[in-house]
């Protein structure tokens, strides 16, 4: 059965230089960064606010090593702690994230760079002429209406634009389309630091008085939840939580996500009675606050005019059309049968090295008028699993930003663009450079 929708004019609302879809992480820092460069730049959000799973998902810290870019100037805005000395991916103070403030530093950042913004706005349709995706139908409170740009940035994490324009993708895994499960973050309260354990990876096997705190939560809590990842936060007592678990999701999919957000909802109290009963300093612990919105992981993986491949990062690959240096993270491959980590996943066997994202990722195989940023970029399956990460997202959002203003204004293709041009303004604005020391 089909409903034959009547034909209607639509208003161009607003016509600009480069429109950012997602303001996320990637999406923040791409029309920050575009509106720098003098960029006419509008932002769109469905939510009330912008940071992505960095606020509204109530993430724990910025996941990650990566050095310069953007990431430090948002971290050196937002951090409620000191700095110190970077150890692993979560060894400074200052990657501790406090959501309430991230949301207005951001914001902040926005309405400096001269960027406009609207949140409660979801993008919902591509306008596409002559295989170059030139504007994109909104929807809010002031109705249906048509944003046209010169350079559209899709940096919504599962790049749903980009799909409707035509962009080829690959979802999930290349050999059966499984994706990373997904989790809702929430924040405990009345937790005593003085006693309280810290489990922040898989692979932390922390011995309690009732045992070993992994064993104990793949034992009492109810599957497919059973791992347990409890960090600090920089406010007293409190501990945000990521023990949520709902596996076999489509986050490209409505029902999928209704039923992975009710799935960890029901899983709450479980974990909480769990706290309560076997994990020392949390016995008096209570639900302050959980996210406004379910953690995906994975979905669309773009067909880029290049890929980046597990081997590059292994490798420490610095590419000639480098945009993102610097990257460090793990394979943090979520298991996708089950709780804890994935088989092929790797976080204490695997050393952190530093690499680089080349542009090409960033930049549709076919079709033109966008740019990528953020987790949909072109790469596999297991690279995915180690550049998903909010720093990482960020500097990539740096570099689509820059990189759509200088082709705003020059009137070229992304795919047109000299990289090295983008590389020096690159350089200027924070990024390091790949050939040299961290």
């Amino acid at each position: 059965m089909t409903y034959l929708e009547k034909e209607k004019n639509i208003p161009v609302t607003y016509t600009v230089d480069v429109l950012v879809l997602g303001g996320g992480p990637a999406g923040v820092a791409a029309a920050i960064s575009a509106a720098r460069q003098g960029a006419d730049t509008l932002l769109i959000e469905q939510m009330g606010e912008v940071g992505g799973i960095a606020t509204e998902g109530l993430m724990s810290h910025w996941t990650g090593n990566t050095k310069g870019g953007i990431y430090e100037e948002i971290l050196d805005r937002s951090a409620d702690l000191p700095d110190s000395p970077d150890k692993d991916f979560n060894g400074s103070p200052r990657q501790i994230i406090n959501p309430e403030k991230l949301k207005t530093v951001l914001l902040e950042m926005l309405d400096e760079a001269g960027c406009r913004f609207l949140l409660y706005t979801v993008a919902s349709a591509p306008i596409v002429e002559d295989g170059k995706l030139k504007g994109v139908i909104i929807e809010n409170k002031s109705g249906r209406q048509a944003v046209m740009a010169k350079v559209i940035i899709d940096s919504t994490g599962d790049g749903d634009i980009a799909a409707r324009a035509g962009a080829e993708y690959c979802l999930g895994r290349e050999t059966d389309g499984a994706m990373q499960p997904a989790s809702l973050m929430f924040k405990i309260g009345g937790v005593d630091y003085s006693r309280a354990v810290f489990p922040s990876k898989f692979e932390d096997y922390i011995q309690i008085p009732a045992g070993e705190i992994q064993s104990l939560g793949k034992s009492h809590l109810p599957f497919p939840a059973g791992h347990v990842l409890l960090y600090r936060s920089s406010l007293p007592g409190i501990v945000t939580c990521n023990m949520t678990n709902c596996i076999e999701v489509d986050g490209t999919k409505a029902e999928d996500l209704a039923k992975a957000t009710l799935e960890c909802r029901r899983q709450l109290k479980p974990i909480l009675d769990f706290l309560h009963e076997f994990v020392p300093g949390y016995e008096n612990c209570f639900l302050l606050s959980s996210a406004a919105l379910i953690g995906v992981r994975e979905t669309r993986h773009f067909k880029g005019i290049e890929s980046i491949t597990e081997q590059d990062i292994r490798d420490s690959r610095v590419f000639p059309d480098w945009v993102v240096t610097f990257a460090s993270f793990n394979f943090d491959v979520h298991n996708m049968t089950g709780n804890g980590l994935d088989a092929t996943g790797a976080q204490d066997a695997f050393a952190p090295t530093f690499y680089t994202i080349p542009y090409g990722c960033l930049v549709p195989e076919k079709l033109n008028g966008l740019l990528l940023a953020g987790r949909n970029i072109s790469g596999t399956h297991m690279a995915h699993a180690n550049y998903r990460v909010m720093p990482i997202c960020a500097n990539m959002g740096q570099a689509a930003g820059i990189a759509a203003a200088l082709c705003a204004k020059d009137g070229i293709e992304p795919r047109d663009l000299d990289v090295a041009e983008l590389q020096k303004i690159l350089l200027k604005n924070g990024v390091l450079d790949p050939n040299g020391k961290a």
